[in-house]
């Protein structure tokens, strides 16, 4: 893209398909320790600021007749240029020539123009050929002899690389924890997870970076993952062709490991040439402060269309800032979400209700109930350190109030969600209670449904 430098420094972190910021040497852990909690905190509150500006962020559109008058003409004289090239054969790749024939009457070899595709799409038949082609353009800043130099060597790339025979090899599942795709956010695009923080186990590191072969491995399983999520797009002009990066740095391995620095600049640079303009967002988080703080330093060096897409969240905001793209139902467990890997009384489709609740306060939810019925509810606080209590309270004015779960204090390290149900027998409701006397807000998540009873 025009406003990144066409040689990226050294990149830490790894394989987002765009290029991160790339993060400074982590402090020693004795200097990270005495930093100032108001340094932290006003990292913090900064990018939080920057997150509440960067939500107006649009993709620019896929629609043709959308384009300004310039991108269109930039389109048309792209299609050109490629049409020649495949009529002339420029992007397949070399063959040996063929054995001569007998002498026989002179005939006139007629070539047809070969067809090329990209993840799928023919590069020249119809719309979808069009959302392609844009990508290329955008990455290159509508110069279209650029653009079309990088759709060869993509080509070029492809072939080099066997990707049609990669998407059907069996790489193993080492790297599953690593990276890996969960659910979408609330516009469409699919989410990739990239935790860094895996490669902090020896076993596994070793597994990747020990010697050239296993680096090499995990690059290809790492392109591997990735074609086969752009497979999954929809490239009608209309549709999602973009994904969200959630980047999280909690425990990130430092630059000091040569071999994980070297496998990760290698992967960034070929995803950055050859898969042009598929992140719609990056989000990092569990961000260390200094990192915050690094990222407010070189942020005026930065373009407004490259930071629109960038977003940093310490660890006390990650579960906030991704409830802000993606929906609770859907973020993993581990992220401050409800969603698990194996699901249990609740889906990804039964919705969540998110609520904020103040320091030092209550907060009461209400689950009317007008008929027999068997009432289960799920119920998360985000870090909790509050005290949690249901009970049931009848309509009629006779009734007697049941008690379904005690009050107490649940803390960080207990339940991670809590699963309640009731079987209902009169019209009443039930409530729960949570009480936070913290001095932090808390961020509440619930749902619940009613589940037919046995007469």
């Amino acid at each position: 893209m025009a406003e990144e430098p066409q040689n990226p420094p050294p990149a830490e972190q790894v394989l987002p398909v765009a290029d991160p910021l790339p993060p400074p040497q982590p402090q020693p852990e004795e200097k990270a320790a005495e930093a100032e909690p108001a340094i932290i905190e006003e990292a913090e509150k900064a990018h939080e600021d920057k997150i509440s500006v960067s939500v107006s962020f649009k993709e620019e559109t896929n629609v043709v007749a959308d384009l300004p008058e310039a991108q269109k003409k930039a389109l048309d004289e792209l299609k050109k240029l490629v049409q020649e090239a495949l009529n002339k054969h420029e992007l397949a790749a070399p063959k040996a020539p063929a054995p001569e024939p007998e002498k026989k009457k002179p005939q006139v070899a007629v070539k047809e123009a070969e067809e090329v595709e990209i993840w799928g799409i023919p590069l020249l038949a119809d719309e979808r050929s069009d959302v392609i082609l844009l990508k290329f353009l955008r990455a290159r800043d509508f110069k279209v002899k650029d653009a079309l130099t990088m759709i060869k060597n993509t080509v070029r790339w492809r072939k080099e690389f066997g990707i049609d025979g990669l998407v059907a090899e069996d790489l193993g599942s080492d790297w599953d924890k690593v990276v890996f795709n969960h659910g979408q956010d609330k516009q469409g695009h699919p989410v990739c997870y990239n935790v860094f923080g895996e490669f902090e186990n020896k076993e596994l590191y070793n597994k990747t970076f020990s010697d050239e072969e296993k680096r090499n491995k995990f690059i290809r399983w790492r392109i591997q993952l990735l074609e086969k999520s752009v497979r999954s797009l929809d490239f009608s002009p209309t549709a999602i062709s973009t994904i969200v990066q959630v980047n999280d740095l909690k425990n990130s391995p430092g630059l000091g490991k040569r071999d994980l620095r070297q496998a990760t600049n290698q992967a960034l640079q070929l995803l950055q040439d050859n898969y042009p303009e598929f992140v719609a967002k990056q989000i990092f988080i569990n961000v260390p402060w200094w990192y915050l703080a690094f990222s407010r330093m070189i942020s005026p060096f930065l373009t407004q269309r490259t930071k629109s897409k960038f977003l940093f969240a310490g660890p006390s905001k990650s579960a906030e800032t991704l409830f802000k793209y993606i929906a609770p139902e859907l973020v993993p467990l581990q992220y401050g979400g409800l969603s698990r890997e194996a699901e249990q009384e609740f889906t990804a489709a039964d919705a969540v209700t998110e609520v904020t609740i103040k320091p030092t306060s209550k907060h009461a939810v209400v689950f009317p109930v007008s008929e027999k019925s068997h009432l289960v509810w799920e119920i998360r606080v985000v870090g909790w350190e509050v005290n949690y209590g249901a009970e049931f309270v009848p309509s009629a004015e006779d009734g007697y109030t049941v008690i379904v779960q005690k009050s107490r204090k649940i803390a960080s390290t207990d339940e991670t969600v809590i699963t309640n149900g009731f079987k209902i027998g009169e019209a009443g409701k039930v409530v729960l209670t949570i009480d936070n006397q913290t001095s932090k807000k808390k961020k509440l998540l619930y749902r619940s449904k009613t589940k037919a009873t046995a007469e």
